[in-house]
């Protein structure tokens, strides 16, 4: 019996720059979030 050898495609490098994008893009979203509702929230303490 023939060895046979398996080879993968290394993509391995360009899902992890796509993934730490999107790491990025959420986390700016998640901060964004967070900011404006502490704003809000003390907007509403304001009032009493």
């Amino acid at each position: 019996m023939a060895n046979k050898t398996v080879t993968k495609n290394n993509r391995h490098t360009e899902e992890e720059v796509n993934l730490k994008g999107t790491l990025i893009a959420v986390m700016s979203l998640g901060v964004f979030i967070v900011i404006t509702w502490i704003i809000v929230f003390d907007l509403f303490l304001g009032r009493f």
